[in-house]
């Protein structure tokens, strides 16, 4: 048997052709971090189940990379459904999306999820994990898996794979259940030790392990707002009866999309209108409006429809950019890598920021300062600010909900919005779209449009834009007064369009390779909708695209 060299940790060492990576590991003779969950093979995604058979370089992932966690809880949820359908026979399982790093899932076909329920399910899949049974990957044509998903009544992969732009189908076998599951398996349930499920709010919430403790259940805390806003986004999928890519495939192929998106721009508009409504019937909370969330979550267009209804409520309200109050370039803190930290909250100016909102509430001019990001330093150009008494200050940003930022005012006098992207739409009942997949995607597409940055560039600093939200925004979504969902069921079918061509100038060499191709493999599930006549300047979505004729805060 011939015999090729493989590479891993800068250690080259020869194997016979054919080797797979779980016997590479067993055979490895440097250290590898545990638990090892797939691979990368020459800068390509791979199960441990995968033959070799020529020279590589190998990269093994565990927990703490993130396509090792997304393999890690989808292979959870495949035998999460199994244990489902075994207690409950007759029940319908359905993924519906994270809360709180665990997976929120619904059971349909009983009559009430009960402690007593779970943890029957809970048990069962711990025998199922203790068995060590093997996850087969067969190959087949999407007719065939079409005609699997009939036999099983799944609906939902019915109408995905009619339009699905892929002819081959890797359908996933343990033991007596299979089913369809965009991504990668373990390669057996005996990887799967570390788990715990939750009754939580009318659903089972899937808890996996701590990336960096995997031998620990990762911490959960409910968020009730959170949970909320998933709530009310089900009933806006059921108003607009799309909960599915397959059910927007069909709208948008048979071109009945229009009245889709008046129907949720529409449903945009009346929320943002009731905000304002609560606003002004909240007069102690107006003087500050205090906007925040994650990148690419629309906060900036979001900021402006809510001027303009506070307008029709004859409130004029003012703005502060607080990129005006950055310290300058050489007073930035660093990151835990030496870089300058721009996300910090301690990149502002706190002081000087607080001073000047107290004079203004208090009716005095201020000198509004000016940041100049060419020389990095802070200038004073004459921009002079003064608000009378029934004129809110709407400050926008990531740290718009952080206590520090406004800790001269009273919480008694903020109103705060925390904004975020929570589709409502799935790919089929077993694989959800992650929040952050849509906001990525939408930052590729605006960073293209008005930044002039490639996909290369986006994809790079996506790692330490999301370090940043963990840190600087997540903590503080739940003392918003209200949250906002800036998804549109339509904008992926909208989006793909433009962010196709730029992922696919992102070549095997380059660093962020699997992150490409991953989200091409993701867009290939939408029909595009070409034809943007219908999407009204006002939208969120303009403001990735393009076309917004907003008035300007």
């Amino acid at each position: 048997m011939s015999k090729i060299k493989v590479e891993i940790l800068l250690e080259e060492k020869e194997y016979k052709s054919g080797i797979t990576l779980l016997e590479l590991l067993e055979n490895a003779e440097v250290p590898i971090k545990k638990p090892v969950l797939l691979a990368v093979v020459d800068n390509e995604l791979k199960e441990l189940t995968h033959c070799l058979d020529k020279s590589c370089r190998i990269q093994f992932l565990g927990l703490d990379d993130a396509d090792g966690m997304r393999t890690y809880m989808r292979s959870m949820s495949f035998i999460f459904i199994m244990a489902c359908r075994e207690i409950i026979p007759s029940c319908k399982v359905s993924i519906d999306h994270t809360i709180n790093k665990g997976l929120y899932c619904r059971i349909a076909g009983c009559d009430h999820v009960n402690p007593e329920m779970v943890l029957k399910i809970q048990e069962r899949m711990r025998q199922i994990v203790e068995q060590d049974i093997p996850f087969e990957k067969l190959k087949t044509t999407t007719q065939e898996a079409i005609q699997i998903f009939e036999r099983d009544g799944y609906k939902d992969k019915i109408e995905l794979f009619k339009y699905r732009e892929n002819h081959d189908v890797n359908i996933y076998k343990c033991a007596d259940f299979s089913s369809y599951f965009y991504g990668y398996m373990v390669p057996s349930t005996g990887y799967l030790k570390t788990f715990m499920l939750k009754n939580c709010n009318g659903g089972i919430v899937i808890i996996g392990p701590d990336k960096d403790m995997p031998e620990n259940v990762d911490k959960f805390e409910y968020k009730p707002k959170l949970a909320e806003v998933f709530k009310e986004t089900q009933e806006w999928a059921r108003i607009m009866n799309v909960d599915s890519v397959g059910e927007l495939n069909g709208i948008v192929a048979k071109k009945e999309y229009p009245e889709l998106i008046r129907t949720v721009e529409a449903l945009h508009e009346k929320k943002i209108a009731k905000i304002a409504d609560m606003i002004v019937c909240s007069p102690e909370k107006t003087r500050l409006v205090l906007i925040s969330g994650p990148s690419s979550s629309g906060k900036t267009s979001f900021a402006r429809r809510l001027l303009t209804q506070l307008r029709v409520n004859n409130i004029n309200p003012v703005s502060i950019s607080l990129d005006n109050y950055f310290v300058d370039r050489e007073d930035t803190p660093l990151d835990d890598e030496g870089n300058l930290d721009f996300e910090s909250i301690h990149s502002i100016d706190l002081d000087l920021f607080n001073e000047h909102l107290k004079q203004l509430l208090s009716g005095a001019e201020v000198e509004v300062p000016h940041f100049n990001f060419k020389t990095g330093k802070r200038e004073y150009v004459g921009d002079r600010l003064k608000i009378d008494s029934g004129q809110p200050i709407i400050i926008e940003g990531i740290h718009a909900l952080n206590r520090k930022l406004t800790s001269s005012i009273s919480d008694a006098s903020k109103f705060k919005v925390y904004v975020s992207a929570l589709t409502q739409l799935n790919l089929d009942e077993h694989n959800r779209i992650p929040t952050t997949d849509l906001r990525l995607i939408r930052r590729i597409v605006r960073d293209n449009h008005f930044r002039g940055n490639d996909a290369l560039g986006t994809l790079r600093i996506w790692k330490s834009v999301r370090s940043g939200e963990e840190n600087n925004i997540f903590p503080f979504q739940e003392e918003a007064d209200i949250m906002f969902n800036s998804a549109l069921v339509y904008e992926l079918a909208v989006l793909k369009k433009y962010a196709q061509p730029l992922l696919g100038q992102i070549t095997r060499e380059h660093d962020v390779y699997r992150e490409a191709k991953r989200l091409l493999s993701f867009l290939q599930y939408f029909v595009p909708l070409e034809d943007e006549r219908d999407i009204p300047p006002t939208s969120i979505l303009r403001e990735f695209i393009g076309g917004s004729r907003i008035v300007g805060l």
